[in-house]
């Protein structure tokens, strides 16, 4: 007995400075891991924005076939059974919006969804209101589900990455212009599909030193879009137009 029970205190007194060694090391990683993530926050935007253009992940059009080529090539080489496919197969696709927790801005859809065929490109438009009573700058991210469907919509106009600056309670209406590969309509796996997500959220970047008296009344807020395809001519920050569906370009 004697000799078991030295053999527990030695063992005991063995492990309590690894347990306190893992401690102080568990201490360090979440120091590291928190300033870390901090400095990551800064860092996803572009990163994510880099890396959408550059995979088409989430609907991004990539670098490697822009939408432009995708309908040249389609309007001068027309593919009979894809295109007689995408006359017969109609798509919903929804809309989905959110904010940050600590984004004052109310931000969603106007519409809750449309109905498009594959091979049409249509312009929708969301309506962000600042809540407050001074400028409130934020950007928005994106997703597209499902992923079986995503790398077929394109956006080709789109206000997600763009810095947006609102001046107290005011209210626009963004615009998202895209386009449905119609080859998705031949897909045998998205042969089941027969709806889309595109959902956006807003978060807020950090405050700057900018007052409302600072900003110009007498101009109109801009939206800032990105894309590689140009907007319909009716395009315009407060637009009443809702929805437009638009023929391949020629």
């Amino acid at each position: 007995m004697n000799q078991q029970s030295r053999f527990c205190s030695s063992s005991a007194s063995f492990r309590k400075p690894k347990s306190q060694a893992t401690a102080a090391e568990l201490g360090l990683y979440w120091g590291a891991a928190a300033v870390g993530m901090i400095g990551f926050s800064y860092a996803t935007v572009p990163l994510y924005k880099i890396f959408c253009a550059a995979t088409g992940y989430g609907g991004t059009v990539s670098g490697v076939e822009t939408v432009e080529v995708k309908m040249k090539r389609r309007a001068e080489h027309p593919n009979e059974k894809v295109e007689r496919a995408a006359e017969q197969r109609e798509i919903t696709v929804w809309f989905n919006s959110d904010v940050a927790q600590d984004m004052p801005w109310e931000f969603a859809p106007t519409q809750q969804n449309v109905r498009v065929r594959p091979g049409q490109s249509t312009l929708v438009f969301f309506t962000a209101k600042n809540k407050t009573d001074k400028p409130i700058t934020g950007y928005s991210v994106y997703n597209v589900t499902p992923d079986k469907a995503a790398v077929y919509f394109n956006k080709i106009q789109c206000f997600c990455f763009e810095e947006q600056r609102l001046r107290g309670h005011e209210e626009v209406d963004m615009p998202v212009f895209f386009y449905l590969d119609p080859e998705m309509a031949s897909d045998w796996n998205c042969r089941n599909i027969d709806d889309i997500t595109l959902s956006y959220m807003f978060h807020r970047v950090a405050d700057e030193d900018l007052e409302e008296e600072d900003l110009d009344d007498n101009a109109p807020t801009l939206i800032k879009l990105h894309g590689p395809g140009i907007p319909p001519s009716t395009l315009t920050a407060n637009s009443q137009l809702r929805v437009t569906s638009l023929s391949p370009a020629a």
